[in-house]
């Protein structure tokens, strides 16, 4: 069985091409249904395993199947992408076998991240491997290996302080927001969006208790949901271009595959207000904000790759941790090289079985025919008996009667940890005899 992964990330490939490979949940499943139909013109890979895990700072798709088709998932990966495989292939990177394992197991634990020991990466992985599952894409490979990083997480994140001195994305948010304004007290917010990461962005500007705050979602009542815990007002997305210069920081996280907050409506807001400074933060991939808007001035605005200076403070604090958590990673992956060999051998065994059954039912058959002939029972059973042995024997016996001496030595100490067993007497070899 081969396992390979294939992947982008924040140390690999830049933004707009990460972007270019970001799904949302509910297109993972359709996702995968299409790489595993990509290989059914393909005989030599049959009932391909897949999963893919996305978020803002990553893509990877996790594969098993009985050959190895790195090369199939890296140009499938990149015609959906809309982009040549040679770039790709240029950003990505590829692992096989353990180093499949171990990555997973560093990703689950945060080791992987922009932000060491970050924890939102766990539930991200589990949405990943549910819709999988739901998908129908796991088969018995990736269900022993995907679950184990998760478990070994949890793990990690109890056993040791590799989160204990980490800072967020939405965190670096606001520090980097009160480097640009004095009192974050009097400044109006606006978040657009209304999921996982502007939960998490408008919980610390809540904190700093800001002029006010406000909600602009796609669908009203999700954000009504969320401004109503922070005591704020909900807007539409529509409206966004006439209320924008309203705003002094702007914090974006959508599912959107285009920008949403454009150059001219920023310019537009940016006349209103007089030149009065402009926050904008943008948390999604793909953008939600034009990337020309940096260029403005009295506009700051920061992506997730620009806030991955901020987030790295703390790092000596947690190299300790990260080398407990190595402990724990080595653990898992061995557990799971181990299933991994120890399913090697199950050909072998069905094939050893089938053998078995074959000489079984032959010398049965023999049997039977000698009892309708009327043959006493005991004699058939002398008879029965000895032919399964010397059938079970003969390609045993052969064996040590071929090859060389060195050749002959060797099969004779396997025979005897096969088939001579505690309680029966050993003979010694020639070798050890003398």
């Amino acid at each position: 069985m081969a396992v390979w992964a294939l992947g982008i990330n924040h140390t690999t490939a830049p933004l707009d091409l990460r972007g270019r490979f970001a799904f949302a949940l509910d297109q993972i499943a359709p996702t995968l249904q299409g790489l595993r139909q990509s290989f059914g013109g393909n005989h030599s890979h049959p009932g391909v395993e897949a999963a893919l895990i996305s978020t803002c700072n990553r893509t990877e798709i996790y594969c098993a199947a009985d050959r190895l088709a790195m090369d199939h998932t890296l140009d499938w990966l990149a015609h959906s992408g809309g982009v040549a495989p040679s770039l790709l292939r240029s950003h990505s990177y590829t692992l096989e076998d353990g180093h499949v394992a171990r990555h997973a197991f560093r990703v689950a634990s945060g080791l992987d991240s922009m932000v060491l020991g970050e924890a939102q990466i766990l539930g991200q992985m589990k949405d990943a491997v549910r819709a999988a599952a739901t998908a129908g894409a796991l088969g018995s490979t990736l269900n022993q290996l995907l679950p184990r990083p998760l478990a070994a997480a949890q793990e990690v994140r109890s056993a040791t302080e590799i989160g204990a001195h980490s800072i967020s994305m939405t965190a670096a948010a606001v520090r980097l927001a009160g480097q640009l304004f004095e009192d974050l007290g009097q400044i109006r917010v606006l978040f657009v969006g209304a999921g996982e990461m502007i939960e998490l962005a408008a919980t610390h500007f809540a904190a700093k208790n800001p002029k006010s705050i406000a909600i602009a979602n796609r669908t009203l009542e999700r954000g009504e949901k969320l401004a109503s815990r922070f005591g704020g007002e909900v807007m539409r997305l529509a409206d966004l271009p006439s209320r924008l210069h309203e705003f002094d920081a702007v914090v974006s996280c959508t599912a959107s595959t285009l920008p949403i907050i454009g150059l001219g409506a920023v310019e537009r807001a940016l006349k209103l207000r007089r030149h009065r400074p402009i926050f904008m933060v943008d948390l999604a991939v793909p953008r939600d904000i034009e990337p020309e808007v940096k260029a403005l001035e009295d506009v700051f605005l920061y992506t997730v790759d620009d806030l991955a200076q901020v987030v790295q403070t703390g790092q000596a604090h947690r190299q300790a941790a990260v080398a407990q958590a190595e402990v724990i990673i080595d653990a898992g992956v061995q557990s799971f090289m181990h299933w991994m060999d120890q399913r090697g051998t199950v050909p072998l065994i069905q094939q050893l079985n089938a053998q078995a059954d074959t000489w079984r039912a032959l010398e049965l058959a023999r049997a039977r025919k000698l009892l309708a002939k009327g043959e006493d029972i005991d004699s058939v059973l002398e008879t029965l008996s000895r032919g399964l042995t010397q059938k079970m024997l003969h390609g045993a016996m052969a064996e040590l009667h071929a090859g060389d001496t060195a050749a002959r030595e060797q099969t004779a100490q396997t025979l005897s940890r096969l088939f001579l067993r505690s309680g029966t007497p050993r003979s010694k070899t020639p070798a050890q005899e003398s």
